[in-house]
């Protein structure tokens, strides 16, 4: 009996304590909830957020059906407190926590699925805020979308926005392929934030005709497709890092084959740079047919694989 009154007693104890708490957490936020906030933050910066995916009060698992502005910003009093110097700084031209802390909060939703390798990423080290690259107070996050998303990738990747404008391209500005058909901007375990392990297993996501297995295989294009393609642009066919066939012959030697830049007689004249032949007696340089338009690739058409039985040398 003792024993149970005693129970009871701490029991007691213990929800009052609890209430206790429950109502001063609930006093610290603001009593009227998202109204008291857009009293003042009520622009076209922060009013569409009613009718994005985090204002649905219908969803419970939304900042707005939980607490409102105040899920994400913190209650009110800090909210407030958070505008001296010694809590924020000027963050991409506004007064905001550091990026440490808006991740924080964001993640503490979003962590799973593409977000589980953010911490440690490329992205995370250079404190990059997630604010950096969405909008959320709005309907339609811009890099959500096919059309607008290089753009924001483009704010910092500058060297890519250029190879995006060169002649040979993947189709990112005609809202085709984004970045994030390659890349995992939240990390990965893969070089420069890409989707998969390697850069072939990422490539093959697409051009599956390549992955092969085959019968004769083309050793560089089973190591990396880096070795021959450049995946941002190029001012070369087929996002090609350098003209057949001077691509070809960083690894092939001319010897033993022929096929010299310039060919079609039997005398050798001295002069500046790369040896030549001419006809005798008229002296005209002829150049050699195999350097013409695809260079190797006339001859030599399966470079990335053949199953052909007779393609040892990959040819057509």
């Amino acid at each position: 009996m003792r024993k149970t009154l005693l129970t009871v007693i701490l029991g007691g104890l213990f929800v009052a304590a609890g209430s206790m708490t429950a109502s001063a957490q609930t006093k610290s936020f603001a009593p009227e909830g998202p109204t008291t906030c857009l009293t003042c933050h009520n622009d076209q910066q922060q009013l569409p957020v009613l009718s994005s995916v985090h204002g649905v009060q219908g969803d419970p698992r939304t900042p707005m059906a939980q607490h409102g502005c105040e899920s994400c910003h913190g209650p009110s009093p800090e909210h407030l407190a958070s505008r001296t110097a010694a809590a924020g700084v000027l963050f991409n031209g506004r007064f905001a926590s550091p990026p440490a802390v808006q991740n924080q909060m964001c993640l503490s939703c979003h962590q799973a699925g593409l977000r589980m390798n953010w911490q440690g990423s490329q992205h995370a080290t250079n404190d990059v805020a997630c604010s950096s690259c969405h909008t959320i107070h709005i309907r339609k996050d811009p890099i959500l979308v096919k059309t607008t998303q290089a753009e924001k990738c483009f704010t910092c990747h500058t060297e890519q926005r250029a190879d995006s404008y060169k002649f040979s391209h993947h189709p990112i500005r005609e809202g085709k392929v984004v970045c994030a058909d390659c890349h995992n901007p939240h990390g990965s375990p893969g070089p420069k934030l890409l989707k998969e392990v390697t850069v072939n297993e990422t490539c093959y996501n697409c051009h599956a005709d390549k992955r092969g297995p085959l019968l004769w295989e083309h050793l560089p294009v089973r190591e990396n497709c880096l070795s021959c393609h450049t995946p941002h642009g190029s001012n070369q066919a087929r996002l090609l890092i350098e003209r057949p066939s001077f691509l070809c012959q960083d690894c092939h030697a001319t010897s033993g084959h022929n096929s010299n830049i310039y060919s079609g007689a039997q005398l050798y004249k001295s002069g500046p740079g790369l040896p030549y032949k001419t006809f005798p007696p008229t002296g005209a340089v002829t150049t050699n047919f195999r350097a013409f338009a695809r260079g190797c690739v006339n001859c030599h058409s399966q470079v990335h694989g053949s199953n052909n039985p007779s393609g040892a040398y990959l040819t057509r």
